[in-house]
């Protein structure tokens, strides 16, 4: 970093807001543009200057294009820690200035909200046929055969984030001490329910919850599993960090999700927020949550799925342990 681009980067009150935004999580440019009240092309002329000066990085998928701030108060380089102390004590510092981040915040949170509530609308409509749709995405039966293969037969304590219809918390609960499914969707959880029911008495329980604010203790798992759920979230890194909260230091997680791909088709008709993940994208993820990754096995997808012989999705099986020291 250098000092001019840095502060001519920085003299701008939307660019300002922008980093603040940044601070908090990764974002889409149109999530920035919707915040912002600009349009996007204006808001990209903005994230260039940012990116230019080394105080923001993208990274596309597909058609989107996402931004994250590739600055913090621990960041190696001087400058760059520099500057973000300096943001930092200007919102605490102005408040004028930290009023605006704050409706921008309220804004985002707003905007995310309307997503998750269709996001959610899509579960209740489709979740007693949810087994079949997941099944059309993928080679279901080699899935589970790799999850199995990779997590083992010494699971413990076995939350399933994202349960769905039960279907992965039946699978694993032979080699659980027990299993705790929990979901966001109602409809979900009932047809779970049922599903679960013939499984010992006290062995298995189902939760109702959000996966950005696990209802659980710290430390409280052994082991924690997203299966194809991960997709759906907005900002993964906080799921991601609070299933780390509720992971014991040893414990293990897996993932089980679409490898990156271009299927832009599937933010409109099942709800994705993303486009699978690159590895070295689930492995920072994992990383700044607090695991150490373990492995990454591909399945390729059957050429008939989802109606495109030619462009089968891939769907990767990412394991890690819980590292000892919390992220702070």
């Amino acid at each position: 970093m250098q000092i001019d681009p840095t502060l001519r980067a920085l003299a701008d009150s939307t660019r300002l807001r922008i980093m603040r935004l940044l601070a908090a999580m990764e974002l889409a440019v149109g999530e920035l543009a919707q915040v912002l009240g600009q349009s996007q092309p204006r808001v990209s002329r903005h994230v260039k200057i940012l990116c230019d000066a080394g105080l923001a990085a993208r990274r596309k998928e597909g058609s989107w294009v996402f931004l994250r701030s590739a600055i913090t108060p621990e960041t190696p380089a001087p400058l760059g820690a520099a500057t973000a102390r300096l943001l930092n004590v200007a919102e605490d510092a102005d408040a004028a200035f930290a009023a605006t981040c704050a409706e921008d915040r309220r804004h985002l949170a707003a905007i995310r909200a309307g997503r998750e509530e269709a996001a959610a609308a899509y579960f209740a409509r489709h979740a007693a046929e949810w087994d079949s749709i997941r099944a059309f995405h993928d080679a279901e039966g080699a899935v589970e055969t790799a999850l199995q293969a990779a997590l083992g037969v010494d699971l413990g304590r076995l939350l399933d984030i994202g349960t769905g219809t039960g279907r992965v918390a039946e699978l694993l609960a032979p080699h659980a001490t027990h299993v705790t499914g929990l979901d966001k969707s109602p409809e979900m959880l009932r047809i779970a329910r049922a599903r679960l029911q013939h499984l010992p008495g006290g062995s298995a329980d189902l939760v109702l919850g959000d996966f950005a604010a696990l209802p659980a203790a710290d430390a409280a798992f052994d082991t924690v599993v997203f299966h194809q759920v991960l997709h759906f979230a907005q900002a993964p890194e906080i799921a991601l960090a609070e299933a780390a909260r509720v992971t014991r230091p040893g414990g293990r997680i897996a993932v089980v999700d679409f490898a990156a791909h271009d299927r832009e088709e599937l933010r409109t008709l099942h709800a994705h927020a993303r486009l699978g993940f690159a590895d070295a994208q689930m492995a920072a993820l994992l990383a700044g949550a607090g695991f150490a990754q373990e492995s990454a096995r591909a399945i390729p997808g059957a050429p008939h799925l989802l109606n495109r012989p030619h462009q089968p999705l891939t769907v990767k099986v990412w394991t890690g342990t819980r590292l000892a020291t919390p992220v702070p």
